[in-house]
């Protein structure tokens, strides 16, 4: 778990997200725990979101307009 001031989160922000790849990063205030970054990809393990389009097109009586777009949000692998 890596704890970083507001401070630097608002000068580095992309060293936050970098370090946020690996693990969550507790963003303090006056160093009080106020947020946490973590990557996409652990935020949907977290919450159980584990919906692929096989599983969205099962759904009983579910229409073409209830369906997310799978392309926004979908994991890409970098090559």
């Amino acid at each position: 778990m890596k704890v970083i001031g507001s401070r630097e989160f608002n000068q580095d922000l992309s060293a936050a997200k970098r370090l946020a790849r690996t693990e969550p990063v507790f963003i303090t205030d006056r160093g009080r725990p106020t947020h946490v970054l973590m990557s996409f990809q652990t935020f949907r393990q977290m919450s159980g979101q584990c919906d692929s389009i096989v599983d969205l097109l099962a759904m009983p009586g579910a229409s073409d307009d209830e369906l997310p777009p799978q392309g926004r949000w979908a994991a890409r692998e970098v090559s």
